[in-house]
């Protein structure tokens, strides 16, 4: 009897044990918080459906400069030439004006040492020959002068003769007038004479005494006549002889004027070969100055294309590549066409540099940390060869400033802000495919794209 009083009694002291675990694991008599955490849940999620959600399109790009002078150069030879001796190593900072590489000519042209020298020597034998056919040019304008000068002695010389001469012929004029008027005189005289002597009233001695008058008159009208003519003749041949002496003093000028014109000639021709030397030298001067390779700005020395000494390269052949120190830098991201009317000039992006840590909540970019602040400074209207639109985005003055340690090609993340709106809004709009909001901003626009509208 006290065995099974003994069994009874553990067995109910194990069904309480039991029991007890039941309820302490079910919990069935406590009351369930459940409800309580959905409510305070779906409130709160109702609540961030109604905070305001920041708009923004996203882009990748590659840190650059908006300046052409500052991003990297690469440095070609202007001449073909042959390598003598590098002066800096990839990885050297050099600053402006300090020699890269030393070259030498190839081409037999160039070749002669002494060929700037041979050059001047040629540009002065050349003007030495200029002032030479000067020399016979102005000798050749005074002897045409001289003739000129000879030539109006000589004409006035013969004018005067002419005057002499046709005075000449007016005295012998007047004189043969005269000769033969008194020819006529004694015409008449002697055949009144001989009426007289035939009808027995005068003697034959007086009609001797007319017919020798009237002879002498005829000898004097001869006389008369022949001096006349002679005049007239001297006359002649003295015109004649002027325009003789008109005849050769003008072949005289006239080569004269030929030997004027052509050291004229020659002059011009010498100048130009002059000028052609000059150019020679000059180019001579400059191609001596491309024999060394310096640095156009301030940098370091990250490629060389050419490598070893002697090795040969052509005019425009890349020999380094310099990256600037000293950089304002920016940002090329290129942006979808679909996008692109929500970028404007003077619109804030914020960037994600690679290799900067950041935590970025994208509708809270106040929230973010991390993220550098920009501005678009440009935007290009025509598309990519990547079917895109390039943006260029420069540092915004009074943000946090952008990283020193920035290299060009860095990769960055832009983030470009656009309206703010609730957040179930923003939902509401990716459910159906909408596009983002924009607006108006108060930035001045660019000329070449117009202001976004409401």
């Amino acid at each position: 009897m006290a065995i099974d009083f003994i069994n009874e009694d553990m067995e109910k002291q194990c069904d309480d044990l039991q029991l007890s675990s039941y309820q302490k694991i079910y919990r069935i008599h406590k009351e369930s918080g459940v409800r309580k955490w959905v409510t305070w849940i779906f409130l709160i999620l109702l609540l961030v459906l109604f905070l305001p959600w920041t708009q923004n399109i996203r882009a990748r790009g590659d840190v650059t400069t908006l300046l052409q002078e500052q991003r990297p150069a690469q440095m070609p030879t202007v001449i073909a030439g042959r390598v003598v001796k590098w002066h800096v190593r990839e990885g050297d900072y050099v600053k402006q004006g300090d020699t890269l590489v030393q070259i030498t000519e190839v081409k037999d042209d160039y070749l002669d040492p002494s060929l700037i020298a041979r050059t001047r020597e040629q540009i002065d034998a050349k003007r030495s020959a200029n002032e030479n056919y000067s020399g016979k040019a102005n000798a050749a304008s005074q002897q045409i002068q001289a003739l000129y000068y000879a030539r109006d002695l000589k004409l006035q010389e013969l004018d005067n003769k002419i005057r002499q001469q046709q005075m000449k012929i007016s005295s012998d004029s007047a004189e043969l007038a005269a000769a033969l008027n008194d020819l006529k005189i004694k015409t008449e005289q002697f055949k009144r004479q001989r009426v007289l002597f035939d009808s027995g009233v005068a003697s034959l001695v007086q009609l001797e005494q007319r017919n020798q008058a009237f002879q002498e008159s005829q000898a004097k009208r001869t006389s008369a006549e022949i001096k006349y003519n002679n005049a007239q003749q001297e006359l002649l041949r003295l015109r004649i002889e002027r325009s003789g002496e008109l005849q050769q003093y003008a072949e005289k000028v006239s080569k004269a004027e030929g030997d004027r014109f052509q050291s004229l000639s020659q002059i011009q021709t010498t100048q130009g070969e002059i000028a052609k030397l000059e150019n020679q030298f000059t180019n001579y001067t400059i191609r001596n100055g491309l024999y060394t390779l310096t640095a156009p700005m301030d940098g370091q020395v990250v490629k060389a294309k050419k490598a070893g000494i002697g090795e040969i390269m052509k005019e425009g052949d890349v020999l380094v590549e310099i990256v600037p120190v000293n950089v304002q830098y920016a940002v090329e991201m290129f942006v979808r066409p679909v996008d692109l009317p929500l970028v404007s000039r003077g619109q804030e992006v914020r960037f994600l540099f690679d290799g900067f840590p950041a935590i970025v909540f994208s509708g809270w970019p106040n929230a973010s940390y991390g993220t550098f602040t920009g501005e678009v400074a440009a935007v290009e209207s025509s598309v990519s060869e990547n079917g895109m639109f390039r943006v260029l985005v420069k540092e915004k003055v009074g943000e946090k400033p952008w990283p020193k340690e920035l290299m060009m090609g860095t990769g960055a993340l832009g983030i470009a802000l656009l309206k703010d709106v609730p957040v179930w809004y923003e939902l509401w709009r990716n459910i159906n495919g909408f596009p983002p909001d924009y607006y108006k901003s108060d930035i001045k626009k660019s000329p070449d794209k117009p202001a976004a509208k409401k």
